[in-house]
């Protein structure tokens, strides 16, 4: 015999599989005569479960014969140890058992699965049947089977004697009413049907054909073959040497695929596709197709083409080219194009949820309104076409299509026709954190569709759904939401000694440990108990002994052990050994890592035997988290090496109780040395603190808000618990739950719950009944959703009985202290079928057991009450409905939002804001203000100060007015700048007023004469200089003509948004000094929600298949894409935007906050909605970061101008940039033929704009202006105002380029002023003209261009936005004609992220050479190559400009700016490829320490990578440096 390892050397295996297999041996391999049956024959010490038989036979199959029709058959034979006797075989064997014969015959699986056995004698099974004629038939086949089974695989003879009892009957309740089986469908369901082990079977003997040759057998798959029958000249054996793929496919090499997954799932029982009966034969000369003129159908059926009656298949058997083919399916997308054949081009997708395929139809004219009908997404139809792989994507596509027919929604629409409907309590949505795949918009339709009056949502920690589930609801609708969290719970009210009765530190203690065959105190056994005892601080006793457990030591823990059945056969039994260890303690402390495991093995064995066991407990793990704060884990192990204790053999009771032991002694002394003498001491410091909560295991619990109290409270628990104890996922201390439990409803949650788990680890009743008595309800959940522990060996439950065991034990815990039990779905997806989203989301996070989905999908009443049949009818009514429906009763509508708006509040804001506004006007205008001043300041003022607006402009004037006292100028985005008030109060730079002329010494202005109406709707800098009348002094030209109501509206109750553009490095300065203007805790940074992007998912979705190594065609693929995207990932903060909360209110009351994407070490505290859901009733400022101020600033520092005051806006060499190059001295050849000096100019550099300006040829500043909004819209350019100036019906003046033109224009020709605005609402945000709307506007002469333009445009600039922008980009044009080192030390500095040092700065001759590579590759450019080639641009003209750069010094450069020194530009330091930010500022720190000694201390010293300084060296920065410090040394010795 050779080590089954050996025979198969590449087989891959999960490794706790492989230490088992490292126990097997082969005793040889054999093979039919034609090779395409293989059966390998091995044997072990210990059991195998069938799963894992089944898993490597299909493992050899797959990767030692890929694609080759054999099959695999693995015969085992047990050597087991004396321990073992067929009784004890059955109880660790039997689901083995049942699973074998699950796949050999469900007759005989349902026949022991529901028999009874004993063993009135040790070799003797007796087995009671029920009463059938199957089952009398059957008989003797189950007892060969189960003898064959014990004797000859596992060496125990066995008599087995039958006997048979009348069958029961089962009534079935009148409201239990019976459904298909939806658990088939994901293949975990409760039905024998559904179950994954059968539906294998169903695969295997599918994919298997007929290829048996073995005489007698009863099939390939039965593994119940007789030997005695089986032919020997029907195999050959083989040498069981290394096995490797050798055998040949039975048909010659050809192989038959067996069908692929639906979804990653095995379809049971697939047909085969006969290329004959969909083949060529049937094409032929038809009316309706290529061949002839369209004719419509008489059928009322068929949608398209000619009717047909052919056999549908599911799309996933469609491989390969096989011909015609018809499917049926429903219609995800289509699009149709005209094609210059005067054709048109369908392209669509169909899907029958088994896979997708594209179909595409070129349609004749006559055909085209077929075809729109009959391809409209989301109807179901049926079609004929031909199977073709499209030459222009390589896909595989139905072409040629025959026909299309409507068909029936073949999905099984699920509905609930229960009179009385459950509540389901536990729901997660897509906000649940990487985990939930329903929209929860989706899941409260569909509950409400099925008539529930509520659903609760409880996503995992967290409430973002909220927002969206209270908009899923109308007003004055019946249906109720239920606000919750299923949260992670950590109990931490625990003392650390528990039953003390004030022992002191030095009364007797025995630290103790046991070793067991399982987790379970009620389902395993004890094998072994070591004990130390310890008094005064010293170990005085020694108690060691096994434990015969009288069971099977399963594999796991004699591997963990090291214990075996031998050693412990001739043990006492834990009747004999317990006794005497518990006469060992006496009244001592027990002492034990872990302790509650330890004692619930005691304490259970004690009451077994009839003894009383409650001493005084300390656990050595809480006691390390108490004094070991700093530890991570708190395994025996890390405390043992933390505290420099030996600890050998460990995983033995002997040793670890005298390691135990010796921390314990350890930790007397670190306790005493804290003045804790005794142990009701130590119970009064066994609060926990945040770093401990943070390290402790935690449950999931289910928090319902039954009120507004409740949800304020639930705000905070959730806030707490992201921003205080967050460690790895939100945890909430049950200390918190308790502290503010006032108006919540506390559920025990699902099998990850504190009781489930309490039931699973068979702690004390006590304990059990301590727990229960916490929730407000209990909860149990369907079967397969705890499933999965049924494929886990460690687990104590073995089988669907178990399962039920627990549940009916929470329903007496229920009836015993008069809680309700709930059953809940724990709904993850709305049905079955979406499962594969789940999965997919799950494998993209990494988890190994994503394939194994349990069926976590919205059930009807009906179905719970199917599936909670087993505790009765009544009870079963009570779990489903009566109870959850008693729990919602108990919830009041609640908003999870406030309605109301609390803007802040700072006192005489009004006042403020008037006297500011009229302070400044009279600065500008004079004591006599103009009537247009006037009249528009107290327009303004009255519309802001009525509508409680006052405040706003007070806030952001404040932050305006103190980045400019810092320096820093101050840009304004949005419509702000529309405002007159805003001006006058400094928020903005542009004044909305007509352009006029004003003189700042005699106050003298021209609002009015014809000079100046010539230039209405354009800007003040556009007209001509003039000097004052009056006092001879040049005129001031200022106003952008812009209409207040673009920003509040006709009625100036829009809500202002205010956004301001601060210069990048001012940001966060900005964002501190709103906490002084407001108070500290009275700020929040808005916060955002990060969802799985279309990429990112479709990433997933591709990775998922290739790692299973499935093709999926790309229309399948982007169908499982759209489930999948929306899932939330992370959390954010919007780059500028602030909630501001009123004093007096708590920001609970409206919101959760947290930390941004679960940060820990930032102090910014974000709020937990989305900011959108909330800045309705709390005020959020926008304060941007930008580029352009940063820019200027840096400008003003090395130019010494004032920006505001020394760069006029009307300068014609600036406007020169947007026309030609002149003004730089240079020719478009110089700079590549880019024919304007515009490149590096915000706004107006790129390609797209500069082309832009080509076309319109701007003459003023204005005009500027109106491209900038050109520029920014969506839709208003390309296809839009381009085609009408190149049409000659419109002009640069003329053509829409901002939303305020809209309005302005319609006005003027006629429209009321209140229609016009909504008009131009609607436009700007992409929504069109209604039908009535656009016959007014023709009804006002408003011709057709310019309704056909609104039509257009998707999104639309503000003129005032747009002028703020063109502003800062003028007054860095100004720079770039006049200071150009200056503008390019700026520009380099602050906007080139492509720059470097190696490609730009080694002189023009190598630029040119570089860029042209980059020409060459510019389709294939990645986006950093893009910033890279943008910055060559800029250093190309400055190049031709005749500027250079100089080397970099390290000693003098900057790590980020670039210098002007000598007449040229030194680069910073940061420009060197691979050298960031940190690196360069540790090279400026380094040489302010003195000059390097050599290339190594340069490297010690800066902290760069040898790689960086290479590369530095070899552009000569380092020269004159050398590579150690060795010769200096010497230098200095001498």
């Amino acid at each position: 015999m050779k080590p089954f390892l050996d025979v198969f050397p590449d087989l891959h295996i999960t490794d706790n599989l492989r230490e088992l297999l490292e126990l097997v041996e082969v005793e040889r391999v054999t093979a039919s005569r034609d090779r395409s049956s293989i059966r390998v024959y091995i044997v072990c010490p210990r059991l195998i479960h069938k799963q894992n038989i089944y898993g490597l036979e299909k493992g050899i199959k797959d990767q030692l014969f890929p694609g080759k029709r054999v099959t695999i058959k693995i015969q085992e034979k047990f050597k087991l140890s004396e321990q073992y006797t067929p009784e004890k075989l059955l109880m660790v064997y039997k689901d083995s058992i049942l699973m074998e014969l699950k796949n050999y015959s469900i007759l005989l699986y349902n026949m022991f699965r529901k028999a009874e056995c004993s063993f009135p004698k040790h070799d003797v099974m007796e087995m009671v049947l029920e009463d059938t004629m199957i089952a009398r038939d059957k008989t003797a086949e189950l007892k060969r089977v189960l003898e064959k089974i014990f004797t000859e695989r596992c060496g125990l003879p066995l008599e087995i004697d039958e006997e048979y009892r009348a069958r029961q009957k089962k009534t079935l309740d009148p409201a239990i009413i019976p459904y298909p089986a939806v658990e088939a469908q994901t293949g975990r369901g409760t039905g024998e049907e559904s179950d994954p082990g059968y539906g294998a079977y169903l695969d295997a003997v599918a994919a298997s054909g007929n290829v048996t040759e073995f005489p007698g057998a009863e099939g390939e798959d039965t593994p119940f073959y007789d030997a005695s029958v089986y032919a020997p000249e029907a195999e050959a054996e083989l040498a069981p040497g290394r096995l490797k793929a050798a055998v040949p496919a039975a048909d010659g090499g050809k192989v038959q695929k067996a069908g692929r997954q639906d979804s990653g799932k095995k379809e049971a029982g697939k047909k085969e596709i006969n290329k004959k009966e969909f083949g060529k034969k049937d094409f032929k000369k038809r009316e309706g197709g290529r061949f002839g003129g369209y004719r419509r159908s008489e059928d009322p059926d068929v949608l398209y083409g000619r009717g047909f009656d052919d056999e549908t298949i599911e799309i996933h058997q469609i491989e390969g080219e096989i011909g015609e083919v018809a499917i049926r399916g429903k219609i995800l997308t289509c699009e149709n194009r005209e094609l210059r054949s005067g054709k048109q081009l369908f392209i669509f997708t169909i899907t029958d949820f088994t896979d997708t395929i594209g179909v595409k139809i070129f349609a004749k004219e006559e055909a085209v309104d077929d075809l729109k009908a009959a391809t409209a997404p989301g109807q179901f139809v049926r079609l004929k076409g031909v199977a073709t792989i499209d030459r222009f994507d390589g896909e595989l596509t139905l072409g040629s299509v025959v026909g299309i027919k409507k068909c029936e929604d073949f999905t099984g629409k699920r509905m609930d026709n229960s009179p009385v409907k459950r509540v389901e309590l536990h729901c997660h949505t897509k906000m649940s954190d990487m985990d939930g795949v329903s929209e929860v918009k989706d899941i409260i339709k569909r509950a409400k569709k099925w008539g529930m009056d509520a659903i609760a949502v409880t996503d995992h920690g967290c409430v973002q759904a909220f927002p969206d589930a209270n908009h899923a609801v109308e007003k004055g609708d019946g249906f109720k939401v239920l606000y919750g969290v299923e949260g992670y719970l950590v109990d931490d009210m625990k003392q650390l000694a528990e039953n003390e009765t004030g022992q002191s530190l030095d009364h007797t203690c025995v630290v103790f440990d046991i070793e067991t065959t399982g987790f379970s105190p009620i389902k395993n056994k004890i094998i072994e108990i070591g004990a130390v005892k310890v008094e005064n601080g010293k170990i005085t006793d020694k108690f060691s002994t096994f434990v015969n457990p009288e069971v099977p030591i399963p594999f796991e823990i004699e591997k963990l052990t090291s214990i075996s059945d031998n050693m412990v056969l001739n043990a006492p039994t834990i009747e004999q050994a317990l006794p005497r260890f518990l006469e060992f303690c006496g009244d001592a402390v027990m002492v034990a890592h872990n302790a509650s495991f330890d004692m619930s093995f005691m304490k259970h064995n004690a009451l077994l035997l009839g003894k009383a066991f409650e001493p005084a407990i300390l656990d050595t793990v809480s006691m390390a988290r108490f004094l070991l704060p700093n530890l991570h884990r708190f395994k025996l192990d890390t405390v043992a090496k933390e505290l420099k204790i030996s600890l050998e053999n460990h995983h033995r009771a002997v040793d670890d109780a005298g390691a135990t032991a010796e921390i314990f002694v350890k930790f007397v002394e670190m306790l005493k040395q804290r003045g804790i003498e005794n142990l009701t001491q130590l119970n009064e410091h066994s609060q926990m603190s945040v770093e401990t909560i943070r390290k402790m295991p935690t449950n999931h619990i289910i928090i319902l808000a039954k009120n507004d109290i409740g949800r304020i409270n639930l705000y905070r628990l959730v806030s707490d618990s992201n921003l205080i104890y967050y460690a790895k996922r939100p945890r909430i201390p049950k200390s918190e739950i308790m502290k503010y439990r006032e108006g919540l409803i506390i559920g025990s949650a699902c099998e990850a719950g504190e009781l489930y788990q309490a039931l699973l680890r068979g702690v004390p009743e006590a304990e059990i009944n301590k727990i229960a008595e916490f929730y407000d309800y209990l909860e149990i959940q369907p079967l397969g959703n705890n499933g999965f522990m049924l494929q886990d060996e460690k687990s104590v439950v073995k089988s669907e009985e178990d399962l039920k065991d627990l549940n009916r034990k929470i329903v007496e815990l229920g009836e015993r202290f008069n809680k309700p039990v709930c059953a809940t779905c724990d709904v993850h997806f709305l049905d079955p079928e979406d499962e594969v989203y789940r999965r997919i989301i799950m494998a993209g996070k990494g988890f190994k057991d994503c394939d194994d989905q349990p069926p976590l999908y919205f059930r009807t009443t009906e179905e719970m009450l199917r599936e909670f049949e087993y505790l009765g009818s009544d009870k079963a009514e009570e779990v489903v409905i009566t109870n959850t429906r008693r729990i919602a009763a108990m919830c009041e509508r609640i908003a999870p939002v406030r309605p109301d708006k609390c803007p802040p509040v700072i006192p005489n804001s009004d006042e403020m804001l008037r006297n500011i506004c009229y302070n400044r006007a009279h600065e500008m205008y004079g004591e006599n203000l103009p009537k247009i001043v006037v009249e528009r300041l107290e327009r303004e003022l009255n519309s802001i100060i009525s509508n409680g607006f006052a405040v706003m402009y007070i806030i952001a004037q404040k932050l305006v007015w103190k980045s400019n006292e810092d320096g820093y100028l101050v840009g304004s985005r949005g419509s702000v700048g529309s405002s007159f008030v805003a001006t006058m109060s400094g928020i903005t730079e542009v004044n909305p007023l007509s352009p006029h002329y004003y003189c700042t010494e005699c106050h003298y202005y021209d609002f009015d004469s014809e000079e100046v109406k010539k230039f209405s709707g354009m800007a003040g800098c556009d007209m001509p200089d003039r000097l004052c009348p009056v006092c001879g002094k040049p005129l001031k030209k200022d106003g952008f003509d812009i209409p207040f109501e673009t920003f509040l509206g006709f009625k100036g109750d829009k809500e202002p948004d205010i956004d301001l553009n601060f210069s990048g490095e001012y940001q966060s300065r900005a964002h501190d000094y709103t906490e002084v203007i407001f108070g500290k805790g009275q700020t929040f940074r808005a916060g955002t929600i990060g969802t799985l992007a279309d990429k990112t998912a479709f990433g997933y979705v591709k990775k998922y298949y290739e790692e299973r190594g499935e093709r999926k065609r790309g229309c399948e693929i982007n169908r499982i894409v759209t489930g999948c995207v929306g899932v939330r990932r992370t959390t954010g903060q919007h780059p500028g935007g602030i909630i501001v909360l009123p004093h007096g209110e708590e920001i609970y009351s409206f919101t959760p906050v947290q930390h941004p994407a679960d940060d820990m070490g930032t102090k910014t505290i974000t709020t937990h909605f989305d900011y959108h859901s909330i800045d309705h009733n709390l005020l959020k400022l926008d304060i941007l970061g930008h580029d352009d101020p940063t820019m200027i600033r840096m400008l003003q520092d090395l130019t010494g101008l004032d920006p505001v005051r020394d760069i006029p806006l009307d300068s014609k060499e600036v406007m020169s940039l947007f026309q030609s190059t002149e003004a730089l001295g240079i020719t478009p050849d110089d700079i590549g033929g880019c024919p304007l000096g515009a490149l590096g100019v915000p706004e107006f550099g790129t390609d797209f704009a500069m082309q832009m300006l080509l076309d319109t040829k701007p003459k003023y500043f204005s005009d500027l202006v109106r491209i900038a909004g050109l520029a920014h819209g969506t839709d208003v350019w390309l296809g839009n105002a381009q085609t009408l100036i190149q049409e000659g019906k419109a002009t640069i003046q003329t053509a829409i380029c901002t939303r305020d033109d809209i309005m302005v224009y319609l006005i003027g020709m006629g429209l009321e002023e209140g229609l016009s605005f909504t008009i131009m609402e609607s436009v700007r945000k992409g929504k069109g003209l209604k039908p009535e709307w656009e016959e007014e506007m023709t009804a006002h002469g408003v011709p057709d261009w310019y309704i056909w333009s609104c039509k257009k445009i998707k999104y639309m600039f503000p003129k005032a936005h747009a002028a703020a922008y063109v502003m800062m980009a003028w007054r860095i044009a100004y720079c770039k004609v006049f200071y150009p080192l200056a503008y390019y030390a700026a520009f380099f500095s602050i906007r080139a992220s492509g720059f470097s040092y190696e490609l730009m700065c080694q002189g023009r001759e190598k630029l040119e050479h570089h860029l042209a590579d980059y020409r060459k590759r510019l389709d294939s450019l990645s986006k950093k190559e893009q910033d890279t080639l943008r910055d060559m641009r800029i250093v190309q003209e400055m190049y031709a400009r005749g500027y250079e750069f100089t080397p970099i010094d390290i000693y003098k450069a900057s790590a980020r700016n670039f210098q002007i020194i000598d007449g040229k530009l030194m680069p910073s330091l940061s420009s060197i490829d691979g050298l960031g930010e940190k690196a360069a500022d540790g090279i400026v720190f380094a040489a302010e320490d003195g000059p390097f000694l050599s290339k190594e201390d340069f490297i010690n010293r800066s902290k760069v990578t040898k790689t960086v300084a290479d590369l530095m060296a070899d552009l000569g920065l380092l020269r004159g440096l050398p590579e150690s410090n060795q010769l200096s040394l010497f230098d200095l010795a001498l």
